[in-house]
């Protein structure tokens, strides 16, 4: 049998898991919990049971629905079908928010985008799209650049168009992104990387006028099968989904849930602030530039750095030093790292990690 590892994950998704999750682990196997009927109460229990915590640690209003899916990436295909009859729009600056188009486009719509090169952040008040789109989609956190755009632009982008919907995707940012949920209609993320859960959930939020749209949508054109808003709901309303779900996801979903609320979102989101201050405070001093230009810009969960010369080398000496740390994406794979900043991770992890980088800044040529 293998040894078992101690190495720490810096990795932006998958990513460390959240403290508990073994033990959680364990006991749903013992307790036969992946064998339980996903139609009967005992699942429907967990399946209530997370979403009303995800409630209450968002801040979300109740006019909201809560669907579990198989990732974020059927997140953004799902809106699209039921929410786009011909025209979206999409703000692009990186490799996901450019794949939500692409899908878009994939799927027999007219998508129209506002588009800025790899390593800047978009001006999302000075971006305007026609007058005739059914649907904006933003990424709020970009993970292949580290790019972060602020709810309070996202509001405003809204606010200059009112009639379309707003989908905002923090797959990499939740539950540190603080939603404003007057100005978005769908958000969705996947459980990998801010909630330390193993990948294979995804979850979506949609709100009264993006399911009265798929309605409307419904009587005059398909949108979908298993997976329409309208039977999601159907399913939701009985703590079920239309198929088969991962059972074991949602309940480990609501045991660390319950974690999270007995330390409160705000101390999260600020045990990452101050990481994210202290870990670019280095990289400004450093060889290691942020990617992101805009200093606003910055992604407080996923940081990713140019690293001259290449990035494989410092991967590898940070992963004999037991760091686990992200390649670039993309065109940027071998160029760049991109670090994980989670609610899993803990101050002396980062403080350890920041020496380390410091170290093989001296170290390597």
């Amino acid at each position: 049998m293998d040894k078992p590892r101690n190495d720490i994950y810096f990795t932006v998704g998958p990513a460390k898991l959240y403290p508990g999750v073994v033990a959680y682990a364990t006991e749903a196997f013992e307790r036969n919990i992946p064998s339980i009927s996903h139609r009967g109460e005992e699942f429907a229990g967990y399946y209530r049971g997370a979403a009303s915590k995800l409630r209450s640690l968002l801040g979300m209003p109740q006019d909201y629905e809560v669907f579990f899916l198989g990732s974020a990436t059927e997140a953004m295909e799902r809106i699209v079908e039921n929410c786009v009859e011909e025209k979206s729009a999409h703000v692009v600056h990186g490799a996901f928010s450019r794949r939500w188009e692409k899908m878009s486009y994939e799927l027999g719509r007219k998508p129209e985008k506002a588009a800025v090169p790899e390593g800047h952040i978009p001006d999302l008040k000075n971006i305007s799209f026609s007058s005739d789109v059914e649907l904006i989609c933003v990424t709020q956190n970009e993970t292949s650049t580290g790019g972060e755009l602020r709810f309070a632009d996202i509001a405003d982008l809204h606010q200059r168009h009112p009639d379309a919907l707003i989908g905002v995707d923090i797959v990499s940012s939740a539950p540190i992104a603080e939603v404003d949920w007057s100005a978005v209609d769908m958000v969705f993320f996947s459980v990998q990387k801010g909630f330390g859960l193993p990948s294979g959930l995804g979850v979506l939020f949609v709100g009264p006028r993006a399911m009265a749209k798929a309605l409307s949508l419904s009587e005059r054109m398909s949108i979908g099968s298993y997976h329409t808003f309208l039977e999601l709901k159907k399913y939701a309303d009985q703590g079920q989904a239309p198929e088969t779900p991962n059972i074991l996801g949602i309940y480990l979903l609501d045991k660390v849930l319950a974690d999270m609320e007995k330390i409160g979102v705000r101390a999260l989101r600020k045990g990452v602030e101050q990481r994210a201050e202290k870990l670019y405070s280095f990289l400004e001093g450093s060889p290691f530039a942020p990617f992101i230009k805009e200093k606003d810009g910055w992604s407080r969960t996923t940081i990713a750095a140019e690293i001259p010369g290449g990035s494989a080398r410092l991967i590898e000496h940070l992963k004999g030093k037991g760091f686990m740390l992200g390649t670039g994406y993309g065109e940027n794979a071998e160029h760049h790292v991109r670090i994980g900043n989670f609610p899993a991770h803990t101050d002396e992890e980062y403080n350890a990690l920041i020496s380390a980088l410091a170290e093989s800044a001296s170290a390597l040529p």
